[in-house]
């Protein structure tokens, strides 16, 4: 758990996924800097991250309008765009949570022994 929320290489658990913080434009590495893991293996690969992030995001999305619907009683058409608007922070964390979980998985299942 540590290496996926560190956000580090599934390989050699040492290296960084990502250059900067999760609050910028998730620049990521080519390749892990300490043991040369390519991260993107092919051209799309991070397609299967895309579906990780939008199960993430419905999931967060119905919490948060639930939330919103249970403590303000509102109507559920007015409780879903609070929720929608209290998602948005969460969209960055979501991305950079959905490829790094990609990149374990794919790791986990395929792993690249070169």
């Amino acid at each position: 758990m540590r290496g996926i929320l560190g956000a580090l290489c599934p390989r050699c658990r040492t290296g960084k996924i990502f250059r900067k913080s999760v609050w910028r434009f998730p620049g990521m590495y080519e390749r892990c800097p300490a043991c040369g893991l390519k991260f993107e293996r092919e051209d799309g690969y991070f397609l299967g991250a895309m579906y990780i992030g939008y199960g993430l995001g419905v999931g967060t999305l119905a919490v948060l309008t639930a939330l919103v619907w249970e403590v303000l009683r509102w109507p559920l058409l007015k409780s879903v765009a609070g929720g929608v608007v209290l998602f948005l922070p969460f969209a960055p964390v979501l991305t950079w949570m959905a490829r790094v979980l990609w990149i374990w998985m794919d790791q986990g299942i395929d792993p690249d022994r070169s």
